[in-house]
């Protein structure tokens, strides 16, 4: 079992992910907004994982996550980016901080699989898993 930060502003987006990992086997710490999550952090300690959301009020994802490795001392931290902006320059400044990108609407196969890898091989796995689940998984 993992630790896993889930930071979405939407709450049923927020619900249905917290829901799915905890079935899952996942603890999942939830927060809506990036000052909230870095409080919980502070609070809880630092996650293995965290799925951020992009675009939210406050602090876009990708800021939070640079905060959260500072402030975690986590510089590798693990992150799985969700949102329905898809652009070239979102995503581009996602991986260059390392980070995966999925799309919204996801398939819940695909993020486990993105989240699994980054427990088990980091960054580098997680390419290679979301492919694997994208072909396992049933076309919407």
């Amino acid at each position: 079992m993992a630790q896993l930060l889930v930071v979405e502003d939407n709450a049923d987006i927020l619900h249905l992910i917290w829901t799915q990992m905890r079935a899952r086997g996942h603890q999942v710490l939830g927060a809506s907004s990036g000052p909230e999550a870095l409080a919980a952090v502070q609070l809880w300690g630092p996650p293995q994982v965290a799925v951020l959301d992009v675009a939210m009020p406050a602090m876009d994802g990708l800021e939070l996550l640079q905060q959260l490795r500072a402030a975690t001392g986590m510089q590798e931290l693990p992150a799985i980016f969700l949102s329905a902006r898809v652009d070239r320059e979102t995503v581009e400044a996602a991986h260059r901080l390392g980070a995966a990108y999925l799309a919204k609407p996801f398939m819940e196969e695909i993020l486990y699989a993105a989240i699994e890898a980054a427990l088990t091989r980091g960054y580098e796995g997680l390419w290679t898993a979301i492919e694997a689940a994208k072909h396992r998984s049933p076309s919407p």
